[in-house]
């Protein structure tokens, strides 16, 4: 009579199995990159409990509008423009004081208004937002330069009004000033919901 003989399956050792995957996940988790995320700062006002005026009117010449369709193209005053202009436009607009009249009569009365389509790409839209804060800060070092006899432009006023580690006379001095440069040229960007106002 044979004997039968049950032979034992053969075990695999995965003990070290955890160890290795764990390491992996570490290694991958330190060595891949993540996207990050391009946005805008924008400082919101302060919070008024004064409700919004019903009805705020603003004559057609102080108002500098511009359109960007789904292609990504500008359109300004019905003329299409390269985003690489818009910068000098903007700084015409500011400081044009009445000269030419497709421009504003004054900074303070000065306003840009913003539209883009639903489809207008979001590069394309934080290029136009640099743009216009560009023009702003051209007109504003130019006046804080005339202002402080060419000593500090607003970038330096703004940095001075926040150093803490300066005396409170010349940070109150510096404070003033950037409001002085402020009132002159208010940063007035009216931005519209998008919709869809299409390509060529």
């Amino acid at each position: 009579m044979g004997r039968s003989k049950t032979k034992g399956a053969k075990e695999i050792d995965a003990s070290s199995m955890a160890d290795i995957a764990f390491l992996l996940l570490i290694f991958f988790l330190v060595t891949t990159t993540i996207d990050q995320d391009k946005g805008i700062i924008h400082k919101l006002p302060t919070w008024s409990e004064e409700p919004p005026p019903d009805d705020v009117r603003i004559n057609d010449r102080e108002l500098l509008e511009i359109l960007v369709n789904a292609n990504n193209q500008l359109l300004l005053e019905q003329d299409y423009v390269e985003l690489k202009d818009l910068k000098d436009i903007v700084i015409k607009h500011l400081d044009n004081r009445g000269r030419l009249l497709q421009y504003s009569t004054s900074p303070q009365e000065a306003v840009i208004s913003l539209k883009n389509d639903r489809g207008t790409n979001y590069g394309t839209y934080i290029e136009i937002q640099n743009s216009l804060k560009a023009g702003y800060l051209e007109v504003r070092n130019k006046y804080a330069l005339a202002i402080t006899g060419g000593s500090m432009n607003y970038k330096e006023l703004d940095d001075c009004a926040d150093n803490e580690d300066l005396d409170t006379s010349k940070r109150n001095t510096c404070l003033e000033l950037k409001k002085k440069v402020q009132g002159e040229y208010p940063m007035k960007i009216s931005e519209a919901e998008p919709v869809n106002l299409g390509g060529n």
